[in-house]
């Protein structure tokens, strides 16, 4: 199967995750970050994927959720007219839930962590007080798994902001380091 599509992804668009450790509001901002520029957004399809899961996930159903994450962002990149895409999350979260709950990442998403980089990540901040949700799993680890998005970020060489503050601070936040980005 194969995981990029030169032929049919035009490289000029820009993609910026939102990404982070559960409960950080990454679905909020991604999707508020859309509305405020009007551009395109990719949702987190492991929610749609993990909704209908009737017994505890595998490794094949990371695999799964890892095609499902980049076809779905493909599908974005070719019907957006945007500059750039925002993207809820990235397939970083698979091996990130892989390594911790299986004990091992599988090796389509090592083969294509280096070829599918995105331009900006902002990685959401442990501030926000924790929402329960049936999709959420460690309410307790959430600075553990702050650090292990660093880290990751950092073998990826990626660039990246830490976006914290609470309500409306977040968001302006969130918009004051893409703004940067873009130069505007």
């Amino acid at each position: 199967m194969t995981v990029f599509r030169k032929d049919i992804v035009n490289k000029n668009i820009k993609k910026i995750a939102i990404v982070g450790p559960e409960s950080t509001g990454k679905s909020t901002i991604s999707q508020l970050l859309a509305k405020y520029y009007k551009v395109s957004w990719v949702p987190e399809y492991a929610r749609y994927y993990c909704e209908n899961l009737v017994a505890d996930y595998t490794l094949q159903d990371e695999v799964n959720m890892f095609y499902g994450q980049v076809a779905l962002e493909d599908a974005i990149l070719v019907t957006t007219e945007s500059d750039f895409i925002i993207c809820d999350t990235t397939f970083v979260t698979v091996k990130i839930w892989s390594d911790e709950v299986l004990g091992e990442t599988p090796q389509p998403v090592l083969d294509a962590l280096p070829k599918r980089p995105y331009d900006l990540y902002l990685l959401m901040d442990i501030d926000l007080p924790w929402q329960d949700d049936p999709l959420r799993d460690f309410p307790h680890k959430r600075e553990y798994f702050m650090q292990v998005w660093h880290k990751e970020l950092k073998a990826l060489n990626a660039n990246y902001k830490v976006i914290g503050g609470l309500g409306d601070e977040r968001f302006e936040n969130a918009i004051r380091v893409v703004n940067d980005f873009l130069g505007v």
